[in-house]
Formats: C-alpha cells, sequence, structure tokens
C-alpha cells in the first residue's frame, strides 16, 4: 500500500508541475503583456520552484563527453565494460589517450544514482582511466533475476576489477569508495588479498564511510540502532507495482531514503528554495540554475532490495561487524589483517552529518599488517558529507590528495 500510495501521489504532482510550468512560462514570455503587471514575476518564480520540486524524474545523463588533458581538450564517451542484472561497469573512455592509472570509482546504493558522483569522476578524468559501478534500480530488475544482498554487493565489485584486470592483462586497478560501499569495498579488499588475487586494487581510498559507526554517531547511526531489526523489515519495505519491471519485488523505496534526508536538514533545503525563488524573482538565472541542477540530481532516486537494505542496516549499523571480527562474506570470515599491500587512504569532512568523525579513519586501524607507510588520513576541513566528492573543496583540496596517493602507490 505503501508505494501504490507514493504512486497516486506522484501522479496527482505530476500534472500539478506540469500546469505550474506552463503558467510560469507563460508569465516569464516577454510576448506576454501580463507579465510586465505588478507581481507577475513574483508569481511566475513560485510557480516554476513548484514545477521543478514535483516535477517526475527519471535517471539523469553523466553528460561528460569532453575533458582537458595537458590543456588540449579530449573527447569522452562512455562504454559498458561490463552487464550484469543489478549493475554495470562503465567505462569513461578518453579518445586517443592510452595509459594512466585505473580507477574503479564505486558509487554508493544508497537511493541515488551512479550520477550523484557526476563531479567525482569529472574531477578525475584528466588523471586517470575512469570506471564506475552505475547501480540498476531495483524497482526495474524483474523478479527472475533473483536476490541481490551486501554479500552480491562484493561479488559484484571482486567481478569487476577483475574484469578491469582482464582487459588490461594485468591487475592493479586503484579503488576510490563514496560513502557506503566503503564496508563492502573493504571486504573485497580483504577477501582478495587473503586469496593473493592478481587483480586486487593498488590503493582503496574511503571517503565518509560507515566503517565503525560507533565513532561520533550521527542522526543516521541513531535512526538505524534506536530501533529493532524487525521493524525496519516492517514499516519501510514495499512491494513495486505492477506498472514496473520490477513488480512484486521487495524494496527499500528510494523517495523514502529522500524523504529522510531531506527532513534531516529540512531547514537548509527550505533555504535554498527560497534562495532559488529570489534569484529567478531577480532574473538571476545563472545562480537559479546552480540549486536546480543540485536538486535536479539530488531529487532523481532509485530503490534498493529489501534484503541488500536489511543486511546493511544489521551489519553495519546494529552489529558492527566489520569492526568487531565478525563480518562475515559467505559463511566466510572477513580479516582486514589480510590487507598487507593495498595503500589505505581514508576521507572525512569535518563537518560530516552523515558519517561521523573517525567513522572511516578506522579502517586504518583495523588493517593491523599493513604497514603504516601505506596509510593515510585527510580530513577536508569546512566539508560536509557531500563537498567530500563534489564541488570546489573535491576539486582543489581533496582530489589533489588522492592523485598524489594513488601515485605513490602506482
Amino acid at each position: 500500500m505503501l508505494y501504490d500510495a507514493y504512486e497516486f501521489q506522484r501522479s496527482m504532482m505530476s500534472g500539478a508541475s506540469k500546469l505550474a510550468s506552463f503558467g510560469a512560462e507563460m508569465l516569464n514570455n516577454p510576448a506576454n503583456p501580463f507579465a510586465y503587471l505588478g507581481g507577475g514575476a513574483v508569481i511566475g518564480s513560485a510557480l516554476e520552484v513548484f514545477a521543478h520540486a514535483n516535477a517526475t524524474r527519471g535517471k539523469p545523463a553523466f553528460g561528460l563527453d569532453r575533458t582537458v588533458i595537458d590543456g588540449r581538450e579530449v573527447a569522452v564517451r562512455e562504454e559498458i565494460v561490463l552487464r550484469k542484472d543489478f549493475g554495470q561497469l562503465k567505462r569513461f573512455v578518453r579518445d586517443g589517450v592510452e595509459g594512466g592509472p585505473k580507477l574503479l570509482i564505486v558509487a554508493p546504493m544508497s537511493g541515488h544514482y551512479a550520477t550523484l558522483l557526476r563531479g567525482t569522476v569529472e574531477r578525475m578524468l584528466p588523471f586517470a582511466d575512469v570506471y564506475i559501478t552505475d547501480w540498476r534500480d531495483a524497482r526495474s530488475v524483474p523478479l527472475s533475476a533473483g536476490r541481490f544482498d551486501l554479500d552480491d554487493y562484493v561479488d559484484y565489485l571482486i567481478a569487476f576489477l577483475e574484469q578491469i584486470g582482464a582487459n588490461e592483462g594485468q591487475g592493479g586497478t586503484h579503488m576510490l569508495a563514496v560513502c557506503q560501499p566503503s564496508v563492502p569495498c573493504y571486504a573485497a579488499a580483504a577477501l582478495m588479498s587473503a586469496d593473493k588475487n592478481p587483480c586486487r586494487p593498488k590503493t582503496l581510498t574511503m571517503m565518509g564511510g560507515p566503517v565503525d559507526t560507533r565513532e561520533a554517531p550521527t542522526a543516521v547511526n541513531t535512526l538505524a540502532t534506536e530501533r529493532p531489526h524487525a521493524w525496519f523489515e516492517q514499516n519501510v519495505i514495499a512491494t513495486v507495482p505492477g506498472n514496473y519491471p520490477g513488480a512484486g519485488r521487495k524494496v527499500y523505496p528510494g523517495f523514502l531514503q529522500l524523504a529522510g534526508f531531506m527532513s534531516m536538514n529540512l531547514g537548509n533545503h527550505m533555504v535554498s528554495h527560497w534562495e532559488m525563488y529570489k534569484h529567478l524573482v531577480q532574473g538571476d538565472d545563472a545562480s537559479a540554475s546552480q540549486s536546480q541542477d543540485f536538486y535536479e540530481e539530488y531529487r532523481s532516486v532509485c530503490d534498493m532490495t529489501a534484503e541488500f537494505y536489511l543486511q546493511t542496516i544489521d551489519v553495519v549499523f546494529q552489529t558492527h561487524a566489520l569492526p568487531r571480527g565478525i563480518l562475515t562474506h559467505r559463511g566466510r570470515l572477513v580479516d582486514p589483517a589480510a590487507i598487507t599491500d593495498i595503500g589505505l587512504l581514508a576521507i572525512e569532512g569535518e563537518r560530516d552529518d552523515i558519517s561521523g568523525l573517525g567513522q572511516t579513519k578506522a579502517a586504518l586501524t583495523l588493517a593491523t599488517a599493513l604497514p603504516d607507510a601505506k596509510k593515510r588520513y585527510l580530513i577536508a576541513e569546512g566539508a560536509g558529507h557531500y563537498g567530500i566528492f563534489n564541488g570546489s573543496r573535491w576539486r582543489d583540496k581533496i582530489a589533489p590528495v588522492v592523485e598524489e596517493f594513488i601515485t605513490a602507490n602506482g
């Protein structure tokens, strides 16, 4: 019923959004004499903000068709290297450019599409041969594809690393995990190290990841621990309606995740929309466009399989399996001490309200057999959770450290 109620509400608001958009265009059209009457711009701007906030959204495009390397513009095209049921390995091919470190950016499966990391990819393109995990919306995956949980996530990462290694005739990919995937990436690195897998990563950079959520708990951590596991199963899991390819699949809906994140910083989001409205009234389309672009991406959400979501709540947030040394993958213990030659870089935002300070740094302590020379820790001053991997701090302060670390351990 939860998903059906949402679909009904979405259909209603979609119609209202289109009407508001039409009204905004009419009131802002220079050919319309009523646009010059008092209040025309004010009403038109209000309608435009409403229309944008309630528009129906699908999967955004990366839209990265060029980059600049050594002062030369280079064309970029997307290539699907490996396609699986719940996600694909995508490569950003730089035409005419050979060599450079291979970098697998692991996007979070946390309610947003991989395009949330567009700025991350864009910044690393001049430096590296970039791949990314492009996860599918669970509501689009037929029931015949089976389940997908945290163990499967780790299997996918290993398969992706092996595919990149097979393509290049060697291992040595560098891996960058943004937020949620820090734990499965760490597990994959440990398992591949224990197996002496030649395709194990050379480095693993973890950014704002919940490795040990007992450190500086945030509101997200509190929400995940103050209720029993059964509560999540009974209250936030829904069934995909019949109008989607994944009809009948149990999921944690993306719209619930978005609602949760929006409510955490409701005041800031309201201010952002108010600023957007003022920019539109003043005719400052460039400033308004920046806010619109951010929310266009932020509101594009996708569903997670119920088993992945519930296992993550249990393993990462409630039992703290990795830092307690009890994390298993398909019955096999994940041993951080198996990591002996993979460089580990932990990055945390000073103002991160999703993953608190110390949660990602814990990954360095757990790797007891890794020499200190292959460990590095960075606090990104003034950065919130989103600012770790996007925006000016990421581009100017954090990315150069990532590049330096990859080069030093290449």
